[in-house]
């Protein structure tokens, strides 16, 4: 992703450039100074598409390239665009400490099996090294019923990826769906 050093930085300033499509952002990294810097806003979109919004980009400015964590991305409350990005600069072994988005499959076996999943989590925290970060952790919900938790424990990992949470944490509940109150009002006149 090619950004470029951002030359104003007054509010003002900031919005025009939003107008015209142009993302203002700051780069943090170790023994470096903090780098502003401006993206074209369907460039960033595009990248935070392909590799999450917490997972690491390849950033090119000025003949350099570089490898930086998505530490934040602020959006406007109502249209979800992008206002502002965070970045932390990080190289390819250095371990980490990010968040990694859950994917939940076979919820409709849960649905036909009369059960509602509860998720508790959408995201969990893990270290691993930059270049090693999953774009997301599935959770297999097909071998689950009515009832059952599912937690981080039954997540399966490889030994690269480790979980900052306790192993004992929910990520979702499987829940009996209750009927409406019409249909629990029926049952009672039937019994």
């Amino acid at each position: 992703m090619v950004i470029s050093k951002r030359e104003k930085t007054c509010n003002k300033f900031a919005k025009k450039e939003r107008k015209k499509g142009i993302i203002p952002g700051m780069l943090y990294g170790k023994n470096n100074n903090n780098f502003m810097f401006e993206v074209g806003e369907l460039e960033l979109n595009k990248n935070l598409k392909l590799s999450g919004e917490h997972g690491v980009l390849n950033l090119e400015s000025g003949g350099k390239t570089q490898k930086a964590l998505i530490k934040e991305v602020q959006r406007e409350p109502v249209t979800n665009k992008i206002l502002h990005v965070d970045l932390e600069r990080v190289s390819s072994d250095d371990k980490i400490v990010t968040e990694v988005p859950l994917q939940f499959t076979g919820e409709g076996k849960i649905s036909s099996k009369g059960g509602i999943l509860q998720k508790e989590k959408t995201t969990v925290k893990v270290q691993c090294k930059a270049n090693e970060i999953p774009s997301n952790l599935q959770v297999d919900l097909t071998k689950y019923d009515v009832g059952d938790i599912f937690r981080l424990q039954d997540l399966e990992i490889g030994e690269d990826l480790t979980f900052i949470e306790p192993s004992d944490s929910i990520i979702a509940l499987v829940t009996h769906n209750n009927s409406s109150p019409e249909e629990q009002g029926e049952e009672e006149i039937d019994d």
